[in-house]
């Protein structure tokens, strides 16, 4: 199955941002992982067919309604296995 990574950038910490993704990921059929990063952006890695990675990705350029998302960047990397989709909880 496909993998992509993604950076999401603006006002995504502290507005929800990761809890609503694992929803959203869970709606989609995703699988992966996703967390803040010390820079103030969320990062995440994902698999699953085109039409879900595309799905996702859609909901992030766009985010939970308190949300001020900037840009998306998505790269294409190698194919990952993950059993189901977790919040990574960092100290950020």
């Amino acid at each position: 199955m496909p993998t992509t990574h993604l950076i999401i950038k603006g006002k995504v910490q502290g507005v929800f941002y990761r809890a609503t993704a694992k929803e959203i990921a869970e709606k989609c059929g995703v699988t992966g992982w996703i967390k803040n990063t010390l820079d103030g952006n969320v990062e995440a890695t994902i698999t699953g067919t085109e039409e879900q990675l595309d799905q996702f990705a859609n909901w992030c350029k766009k985010g939970p309604a308190r949300a001020k998302v900037t840009e998306v960047v998505s790269s294409s990397i190698a194919e990952t296995i993950f059993n189901d989709f977790t919040v990574i909880r960092s100290d950020s």
